[in-house]
């Protein structure tokens, strides 16, 4: 992300084009302040981001470029990342002020065999259930070993 680009989420300064329309998330947030707010794949945010996002996780609100207090605290905010274990983000990568502001921090394991199953079986029922509503006579029946090939896809 750019740095220009953080003036969408808050708006633009005085003088610059678009200063009275306000800024994206502030927008929102002041309009209907009760809802999930996404931020996905957080380390690729400017810089600058991570200021704002303190502002907001530490005080509960945030002033836009207009001047109005924007109240975040009914809202949740949820962050994504791609960079796995903790010894990646703690050392390398989010600082910890950061860090310490949330409140859960899960990190998701790679799906083995038996889970890929599961959810392959649990597809193929659904298949089956919706071609029974709707009246096709059709049976499906997948080999385990195509199953098999199918979750290593």
């Amino acid at each position: 992300m750019e740095k220009h680009s953080i003036s969408k989420l808050i708006g633009s300064p005085p003088g610059y084009i678009g200063y009275s329309e306000g800024g994206q998330l502030t927008e929102k947030i002041s309009k209907n302040p009760n809802v999930i707010i996404l931020f996905d794949e957080i380390e690729k945010a400017h810089i600058d981001i991570y200021n704002i996002m303190l502002q907001i996780l530490d005080e509960g609100r945030l002033t836009d470029s207009m001047g109005k207090l924007i109240d975040f605290s009914n809202t949740i905010i949820l962050l994504t990342s791609n960079l796995g274990c903790p010894n990646n983000y703690d050392k390398y990568y989010f600082k910890p002020e950061f860090l310490n502001r949330l409140t859960n921090i899960l990190i998701f394991k790679p799906l083995n065999i038996n889970n890929l199953l599961l959810i392959c079986n649990k597809f193929l029922n659904e298949l089956k259930n919706k071609l029974y509503i709707n009246k096709l006579n059709l049976i499906i029946y997948i080999n385990k070993n195509i199953k098999y090939i199918l979750t290593k896809l």
